[in-house]
C-alpha cells in the first residue's frame, strides 16, 4: 500500500483541521492519539502510527492508559518525546477524574473512594497505600500516601495513619490501596491490617469508615461487604 502523507489528505479529513471545524468530540480515539503524537515517521503517517498503538492496547483506552514509558518506546516510531506526550495526556485525564471528586469534597460511599483513588493507583504496577481524612461531615480535609511497596505488598504503619489524623483534627478516615495483580479480594494481611487500623482509630476517637482495595476497574469495599 502506497504511503500518503496527512498533508495530502482532504483538509476535512486531517485530524487537526477536523478538530478546528467540528471540535475534538468529533474525532475518533485514533485521531486524538495522532494529534498528541504530532507527527508520524518517514514512512508512516501519524494516523497509521496511532492505529498501531491503539491496536496494541486491543483498541481499549483504559488498557492504553496503563502503558509505561518503555512499552510506548518499544513501538517503532515512538521515541522519548512521543512517549512522554502520550503519558502526559493520560496523566491529565487521570487528574481531571480525581479533581471532579475533589470538587465534591465529600465521601458518601465506596464508589466515591474508588473514583477518587483509581486515577492515582488503579493502573500502577506496585502497591500503594493511601489514607483520606474527613471532618464530621465526611468532607475531605487531607490525603496522605502512607506507603509504597512492591508488586504484592506494601508495609503500613498504623501509627503514621493516626499521627496524620491527629494533626489534621480528623474525625473520619477511609483508606485505600491497590492490587496490581488484579485480584480485588483482601489477603489475610489486608484483613489483619484493617482490624488493626479500626482498633487504632478507636483510641483517638476517629471513625474508620471503609477500606477499599482497587484492582483494575473493580474494587472491594470492607464496608460494603459488612466486614467493618
Amino acid at each position: 500500500m502506497e504511503y500518503t502523507s496527512i498533508k495530502n489528505w482532504a483538509e476535512e479529513d486531517r485530524p487537526r483541521e477536523k478538530a478546528l471545524i467540528k471540535g475534538c468530540s468529533a474525532l475518533t480515539e485514533t485521531e486524538l492519539i495522532a494529534i498528541i503524537l504530532g507527527s508520524g515517521t518517514q514512512n508512516t503517517s501519524a494516523i497509521d502510527l496511532a492505529k498501531k498503538i491503539f491496536a496494541l492496547a486491543h483498541n481499549d483506552l483504559n488498557e492504553l492508559g496503563k502503558f509505561s514509558l518503555d512499552q510506548f518506546k518499544q513501538i517503532k516510531g515512538i521515541g522519548d518525546a512521543k512517549a512522554i506526550s502520550l503519558l502526559a495526556a493520560f496523566e491529565l485525564g487521570r487528574r481531571r477524574n480525581s479533581a471532579e471528586i475533589k470538587q465534591k469534597k465529600s465521601i458518601c460511599s465506596s464508589s466515591d473512594i474508588f473514583k477518587l483513588m483509581y486515577p492515582r493507583i488503579g493502573d500502577i504496577k506496585h502497591e500503594e497505600f493511601w489514607a483520606i481524612y474527613l471532618n464530621n461531615k465526611n468532607i475531605i480535609i487531607g490525603e496522605k500516601q502512607i506507603s509504597s511497596g512492591g508488586i504484592t505488598r506494601t508495609v503500613v504503619d498504623t501509627k503514621i495513619i493516626a499521627r496524620h489524623a491527629i494533626s489534621l483534627f480528623a474525625t473520619g478516615l477511609v483508606v485505600s490501596h491497590n492490587h496490581p495483580a488484579e485480584n480485588k479480594n483482601p489477603s489475610p494481611e489486608d484483613i489483619r491490617l484493617t482490624k488493626q487500623i479500626a482498633e487504632t482509630m478507636k483510641l483517638i476517637d476517629c471513625r474508620f469508615l471503609d477500606h477499599v482495595i482497587i484492582s483494575g476497574n473493580d474494587y472491594y469495599s470492607f464496608c460494603d461487604e459488612g466486614v467493618l
